[in-house]
């Protein structure tokens, strides 16, 4: 699992989830004030009906649960019962926030312990939602951390993300800062290698380093459909050659290959 994969539309269904289960403790119902035969230690939560505590209150929950479990799981969509688990989810907060809007229409005096249910499974359901389809609720959650520096491409950035190997040469050969060269005893090299023609850099393309602002799958270079791994938010991986509007990247395993979906990428 990976934290920096979570949005902010995933942070809104972890907050509205947290109120929905305090409002299970709260009166559902109240009396109107002035009133002395009314007694507050009468009214019960949502716990002193099972069907309500655990059917409604904690479903809500639950459906909050299996909508961050299905972004948190690498390698695509998990099923549950046939289904997508995150659509599973969102459905389950739909139906809790549709009862507890009924339950405060049909309550004479409804409590905090109502209101609060229903504002926060409405707001549950609604996260749940939009996420994937308003843009500003898909940013991290968890912000990528910059390199303190640009980084020469080969050289291991200073935050710990990127490139793996901080020993390993620079492609092409390049000298490192401050004149050390790419290769042992300090020798340069005699003559750079030519990159193959599929490998070739287009145009005036440096490599550079970048993070993704949502998970995005990466594809191999021979144009399978099967990705070969995940990018997730919060890491820097390393551009080495682009593709018209793809990019070529490398993860910090040393494992290539395409990026298809560019948009909104941050580089470093």
């Amino acid at each position: 699992m990976n934290i920096r994969s979570l949005t902010r539309g995933d942070g809104v269904v972890i907050g509205a989830a947290v109120l929905l289960f305090i409002a299970s403790f709260l009166d559902l119902s109240g009396c109107d004030a002035p009133d002395p035969y009314c007694n507050a230690a009468d009214f019960p939560n949502a716990w002193d009906s099972l069907g309500l505590g655990l059917g409604t209150y904690l479903a809500g929950v639950i459906g909050a649960v299996l909508v961050v479990l299905a972004r948190l799981q690498p390698g695509g969509p998990r099923k549950l019962a046939g289904q997508d688990l995150g659509a599973f989810g969102t459905a389950v907060t739909v139906v809790v926030a549709w009862v507890l809007l009924w339950s405060l229409i049909d309550s004479g005096n409804a409590g905090a312990g109502l209101i609060l249910g229903f504002l926060a499974a409405a707001v549950l359901a609604g996260a749940a939602i939009a996420t994937p389809l308003v843009r500003a609720l898909q940013g991290p959650l968890v912000p990528a951390q910059r390199p303190a520096a640009p980084q020469p491409y080969g050289a291991q950035p200073q935050g710990g993300y990127g490139y793996p190997g901080a020993q390993q040469p620079p492609y092409g050969g390049q000298p490192q800062p401050g004149g050390a060269q790419p290769f042992a005893g300090g020798q340069p090299q005699a003559a750079q290698p030519q990159p193959t023609q599929a490998q070739a850099p287009a145009g005036d393309f440096s490599p550079f380093w970048f993070a993704v602002p949502v998970p995005r799958p990466l594809f191999p270079e021979d144009g399978s459909p099967t990705p070969i791994a995940e990018l997730a938010p919060g890491t820097w991986y390393l551009a080495v050659e682009q593709r018209g509007a793809q990019l070529v990247a490398q993860t910090q395993d040393g494992r290539r290959g395409v990026l298809q979906d560019t948009s909104g990428i941050q580089r470093g």
